[in-house]
């Protein structure tokens, strides 16, 4: 007898092949990304341009891109970088003393609830006070020097920091920890094996957080008699009537701001490049 109708038999049961599915494709970064991040910018730059030379919005109050470029470059030859350097300076250094302060702080309230209760409300009440409120008070106690720009940087840098340390430790998912428990990890290991690593991306977020508001905090910090930095400028501007100077200011404080947080982006995706998220599909 022929095999031929059992073996027809068993290929119309065999399930169909299966096809494999293409890869999918890498997200667009890189120069496509670059360009589009920068298309709202450069409409928005020669909108106003295209008015100011049309007379639709006054010059001495809002010079046109070209004036403002032409300011930067003025500005250049008459010792700009060292007003970019010094302003840099006093960020990052204000910055690494809050950063380190909150981080410490943060960890001691996320992981105590005896500390919570302690530190948590006096925070939360200093968080809701303005910046300038703090400079008379900072001129009265350390004077004009650099000791009270840099303090009031590091407040500025605090409490974003801060936050992202402590709802970071409380997010992290009760499992883990049972996990954790059940490895019989002590404090030390569990902190450092599970802990820390699960609330780092918010850790991260508020370092990000904290390091824009370092920024803003360095205008205020440079009003107390500084005479260099962009805050400097910026006053400079302001006294003589000069909207180009401010606007100017203005742009390389959105300048410095957007190139170190892409630095601290940067970072972020490096260090925390093991995140099963929607962003790494």
């Amino acid at each position: 007898m022929s095999s031929s109708p059992p073996i027809k038999a068993l290929e119309t049961l065999a399930p169909p092949p299966v096809r494999e599915r293409p890869a999918p494709e890498p997200p667009r970064t890189g120069r496509h990304s670059l360009w589009l991040g920068a298309a709202l910018p450069i409409a928005f730059l020669l909108g106003l341009e295209i008015a100011v030379r049309a007379g639709w919005v006054p010059a001495h109050l809002l010079p046109p891109p070209s004036e403002i470029a032409r300011t930067l470059s003025e500005l250049a030859a008459q010792g700009l970088a060292t007003h970019v350097l010094v302003s840099t300076a006093r960020v990052l250094a204000g910055f690494a003393a809050g950063a380190a302060l909150a981080v410490a702080c943060g960890v001691w309230v996320g992981l105590s609830r005896r500390a919570e209760s302690l530190l948590d409300p006096t925070f939360q009440a200093l968080r809701a006070i303005p910046s300038l409120a703090w400079v008379p008070l900072l001129l009265l106690w350390l004077g004009i020097d650099e000791a009270a720009k840099l303090t009031l940087i590091a407040i500025g840098a605090f409490f974003p920091i801060y936050m992202g340390v402590v709802s970071g430790l409380r997010d992290v998912d009760r499992k883990l920890v049972e996990v954790a428990e059940m490895a019989r990890l002590g404090p030390i290991a569990m902190a450092r094996r599970v802990l820390l690593p699960a609330a780092l991306p918010a850790i991260w977020t508020g370092l990000r957080n904290g390091l824009s508001l370092a920024w803003m905090f360095m205008v205020a910090a440079e009003l107390i008699a500084a005479t260099r930095g962009l805050g400097y400028l910026l006053t400079d501007g302001r006294e003589t009537g000069r909207a180009d100077i401010v606007l100017a200011a203005i742009v390389l404080l959105a300048l410095m701001g957007k190139l170190t947080d892409t630095g601290m982006q940067m970072l972020e995706n490096r260090w925390l490049a093991w995140r099963d998220t929607v962003a790494t599909r």
